[in-house]
């Protein structure tokens, strides 16, 4: 039976889907490494999908946000009560998330060969599960209680993963080049120093978590737009005011005591 291509992304869903629920509710004694291969899947999985269009970085880029998102869940949903309350909303969400992104993943792919009407929107799905990815992952890494160093080092390696794809998206470049990677090398040192910083910050993890994510917003959406060359005193006022409104949040709710 011939499989379409949006057949493809349903099935992956499903199976990724599958084996999330059965991580969470399945008798597994090594519920890390389970979440750690769940999270590989999905690179066989974009490789199989999209094989007809893997060409140049696509063959890099198109895994990396649906391995993170994965893992993001996964690991988030960890750390949930195991109930059927908490555990229906999060499942339909990954499915959805999951569905989501191969179908970004799919435009960004053929956007890199020629003009395509959806590029747009899928930029905007892949800019807002970067940031809910990027919160699930940040607030798990504290929800560990690591070492300063290691936050600073786990945050710092998955904000360059979801920098890199997020930049390259703009222009589908045809090679990694140079100021691509300085692009995203700089927003990337800066959050996992900011990491470091929020080790020792007397604040709630979710609203630690939810700082970082607004730098990212703040970082990647200036980034987006200086490479795009729509980098105006009002783009860069906009975003700035959105991470000061969360920094003077985050202060406000500090126990200092």
């Amino acid at each position: 039976m011939f499989l379409t291509k949006r057949r493809k992304f349903i099935f992956s869903s499903l199976l990724l889907t599958a084996g999330l629920s059965f991580i969470q509710f399945g008798s597994i004694e090594n519920r890390y490494l389970a979440i750690v291969i769940l999270s590989l899947l999905p690179i066989p999985l974009t490789f199989w999908s999209l094989k007809e269009a893997l060409k140049g970085p696509v063959w890099l880029m198109s895994w990396i946000l649906p391995v993170l998102f994965t893992a993001g869940i996964g690991l988030f949903y960890f750390l949930l009560p195991g109930s059927l309350i908490a555990a229906i909303p999060i499942i339909i969400f990954y499915f959805l998330g999951m569905y989501a992104l191969f179908l970004s993943e799919n435009i960004f792919s053929v956007a890199s060969i020629r003009t395509i009407q959806l590029f747009r929107s899928a930029s905007a799905a892949g800019f807002l599960l970067t940031l809910i990815t990027s919160f699930l992952l940040y607030d798990t890494i504290f929800s560990f209680r690591l070492t300063f160093y290691e936050n600073a080092a786990l945050v710092f390696i998955s904000s360059f993963l979801l920098f890199l794809h997020g930049n390259w998206s703009v222009n589908l470049d045809e090679k990694i080049g140079r100021k691509l990677l300085l692009y995203t090398l700089i927003p990337a040192l800066g959050m996992g120093e900011i990491a470091l910083i929020m080790s020792f910050w007397p604040t709630a993890i979710t609203l630690g978590s939810l700082f970082l994510t607004s730098l990212v917003y703040v970082s990647l959406g200036i980034v987006q737009a200086k490479l795009s060359d729509r980098l105006f005193k009002k783009t860069v006022q906009e975003y700035l005011t959105v991470g000061l409104v969360v920094l003077l949040i985050l202060l406000s709710y500090t126990s200092w005591g």
